[in-house]
């Protein structure tokens, strides 16, 4: 049986076809390991998929020296995405992004340990690694205000 997918314009705006054909690339040759639900990746370092902006998202919490941060990237765009439950205007499915809000508060240690992906206040929070540029910043130091 034949079946058509169509993809809805607004949800393929996250993704430029560059991007999906280099991905499909790494994976053919090797580079790309694919997880499903919850996978330790390293010590102290695992991805937990969700659904909400796009198929396929994932955050990664992280164990530092100050506890278990979730670097949430898109899972969560800004901070008032998880902070006030406020879904992103993209989405896929909102209980699932939602759902997603939930499972990274479960995993961090504090709200104050989930950083979002985007956002200005991300560089002003936290301090710049010693001797980078100033848009690398240290998620394992305690966030500055």
């Amino acid at each position: 049986m034949h079946r058509t997918v169509h993809v809805p314009c607004r949800l393929r705006r996250p993704f430029e076809a560059e991007d999906v054909t280099a991905m499909v690339e790494r994976l053919y040759r090797g580079r790309v390991t694919l997880h499903d639900g919850a996978s330790e990746i390293a010590d102290g370092v695992t991805a937990h998929l969700l659904g909400g902006h796009s198929r396929g998202l994932q955050f990664v919490p992280v164990r530092t020296q100050r506890g278990w941060v979730v670097v949430a990237s898109d899972a969560s765009h800004y901070y008032a995405n998880f902070e006030e439950c406020r879904p992103f205007p993209i989405v896929c499915d909102v209980s699932e992004m939602l759902e997603g809000y939930n499972a990274m508060h479960r995993l961090a240690s504090s709200p104050a340990h989930i950083v979002p992906g985007h956002g200005p206040p991300v560089l002003k929070r936290y301090p710049a690694a010693p001797g980078g540029p100033f848009d690398i910043v240290r998620l394992d130091a305690e966030p500055q205000g």
